[in-house]
């Protein structure tokens, strides 16, 4: 099975679709992945009413492959944060953890999921995690012990302060996802954003860590990039049975 990530700039709109169709054509992958409100761009505030996304825009989307994009959704007459999976079914996660801190607004504009599930496609059981959700133990404890074939993060992280050469928070982040990746013997796919809205900058380095914990590819930072890998059944299955013995 093959995967891919698109490291995209979205508008501050609604009008992001074509740039997803652009992206979504020019790879072969079974599953690609898009960043954190990719439909919508990331500092809405007070567009979100307008802007916001009806479930069944989604169920008229058709591709040749399945797609996760990151919305703005309303649903039951509250607006979330979503990740949504588009394949034969589609699985929505609504954001758990919502910064509200510093230059993030979240929870003054969405309502909170509550929690987290696993679902089974074609790459297994899968589950999909945004952003500020990875930063948790209670995150950790479900990975743990659900064990998911494969994690799916989609995030529009802004980039901080450079340490030798590397952004601090991309350190941070890296050390969260391989440890997501140990724990459940599977492949973490972490889709970032690129681009400029209201004084942000969002640094991508998307990323695809196996299930050893080990990059094994990621995007530049600050370009639009697509990277794609092809996923290693059995490498899966041998980190699970490891997993098993440990227990």
């Amino acid at each position: 099975m093959k995967i891919a990530l698109a490291q995209i700039r979205p508008k501050l709109s609604p009008d992001n679709l074509e740039k997803h169709k652009e992206f979504i054509k020019k790879t072969d992958a079974d599953l690609i992945v898009f960043p954190e409100l990719s439909m919508n761009g990331y500092k809405i505030k007070d567009a979100l009413l307008e802007d916001a996304f009806n479930i069944d825009y989604f169920k008229n989307l058709n591709f040749d492959k399945d797609v996760i994009v990151g919305a703005a959704i309303k649903l039951d007459g509250k607006i979330y944060n979503s990740a949504i999976y588009l394949g034969e079914e589609i699985y929505i996660h609504k954001k758990v953890y919502l910064p509200t801190y510093g230059v993030f607004e979240e929870g003054r504009f969405f309502f909170k999921g509550n929690n987290f599930s696993v679902f089974n496609t074609k790459f297994g059981k899968t589950t999909m995690l945004i952003c500020e959700d990875v930063f948790s133990g209670r995150t950790i404890e479900f990975i743990s012990r659900e064990k998911p074939d494969l994690i799916i993060v989609i995030s529009a992280s802004p980039a901080r302060e450079f340490k030798e050469a590397k952004l601090l928070i991309e350190e941070q982040w890296e050390a969260v996802l391989k440890n997501m990746a140990i724990l459940s013997g599977g492949y973490v796919l972490f889709c970032n954003r690129v681009g400029f809205e209201d004084g942000l900058g969002f640094w991508g380095k998307s990323k695809i860590i196996n299930p050893k914990g080990e990059i094994e590819k990621e995007a530049d930072y600050f370009e639009e990039e697509m990277i794609e890998c092809e996923l290693n059944h059995h490498l899966t299955l041998t980190q699970k049975y490891f997993l098993r013995k440990e227990n």
